[in-house]
């Protein structure tokens, strides 16, 4: 299966979020494809450093404004949009106890702003899920067709029905109003421009790896995650964009460990001294994480390339100089 570039060049493209770890990414990208992107974002957990190698480009434009209130007035935002890539959303575990009514908002009343939005401008609607969507999954690995198995009260929950309910509307506005959507969820990813703090576990084992201090692994470290490199990433969400395909789609990859393999792995390769200790696992942890990529392959040719050394090894550079 190829996809074709569906947009480069001539083609105006909004993202929200943009300045966040993955969408800064997927800027840069789209940047360098010749896109016009305009960046609407608020900085509750984006960072203007991940974009500031773009502000003197005449193709970009960055907005500072919450989605959730509407799109403002400005004249980035007055012409027709070519897509519409639905970024914005806090996605840590601490940001869930910190933010949990913003992440609520963005995940349902600005979704409908930007589905209002892109009916009106006749623009293709791409919202990044999660693999959250799949709770504590009953199924292994997860394929799109599976429902998901999720706390709608837990502390997680306004993360994944926020998701979910943005699935939900995107789906709506394809069937009602005919609109051009595309839905991909997103499995574990990191790499370059994530925010040491944001409680995920590759930059905290990074991080303190880095420092020379303990290691903290939730539970017993048996518990497995899927880890993706940003660059596959990026590259799987841009396909979904360019192609017709609807979804959900899952974007991610195989590469499944668990949590003390992963902690142990980042310790050899940071050549730390740091020991692996345990503490309390924080509520509705999934045990397992891992996607079935059939999909991806079959509709859009997607094969991430990025082995989990390679890719550790360059965040943890990243990392490293970041932190001095």
């Amino acid at each position: 299966m190829k996809v074709e570039q569906r947009f480069g060049p001539g083609h105006r493209i909004l993202v929200t979020g943009g300045a966040g770890f993955v969408p800064s990414h997927l800027v840069d990208t789209l940047i360098g494809r010749g896109c016009t992107v305009v960046v609407l974002d608020n900085f509750v957990t984006g960072s203007k450093e991940n974009v500031a190698h773009l502000l003197d480009t005449p193709t970009f434009t960055l907005v500072e404004a919450d989605v959730s209130d509407g799109l403002p007035a400005h004249p980035a935002l007055a012409e027709r949009f070519d897509a519409i890539l639905h970024m914005a959303s806090p996605a840590s575990p601490t940001d869930f106890e910190k933010l949990p009514v913003e992440i609520l908002r963005v995940g349902s009343v600005a979704t409908l702003h930007l589905l209002d939005r892109a009916v009106a401008d006749g623009a293709r609607f791409l919202l990044a899920s999660t693999s959250e969507a799949y709770g504590d999954p009953k199924e292994h690995p997860q394929r799109e067709t599976y429902w998901g198995n999720v706390n709608p009260i837990g502390i997680r929950s306004v993360y994944d029905e926020a998701k979910r309910f943005s699935e939900a509307a995107t789906m709506a506005y394809r069937r009602s109003r005919g609109l051009d959507t595309a839905i991909v969820r997103i499995f574990n990813t990191y790499g370059p421009r994530m925010r040491p703090d944001d409680g995920r576990a590759i930059p905290t084992f990074i991080s303190q790896a880095l420092r020379g201090e303990p290691i903290t692994v939730h539970g017993t470290g048996n518990q497995t995650r899927s880890i993706c490199y940003v660059a596959d990433l990026v590259r799987g969400i841009l396909l979904l964009l360019d192609s017709t395909e609807s979804g959900p789609v899952n974007c991610g990859t195989e590469h499944e460990m668990s949590m003390r393999e992963l902690a142990e792995t980042i310790v050899s390769l940071c050549e730390s001294k740091s020991e692996v200790t345990y503490v309390t696992r924080s509520a509705d942890d999934p045990e397992m994480r891992r996607p079935d990529l059939t999909l991806a392959r079959e509709v859009l040719g997607y094969e991430p390339t990025v082995t989990p050394e390679v890719g550790l090894r360059r965040t943890i550079d990243h990392f490293r100089e970041r932190l001095g």
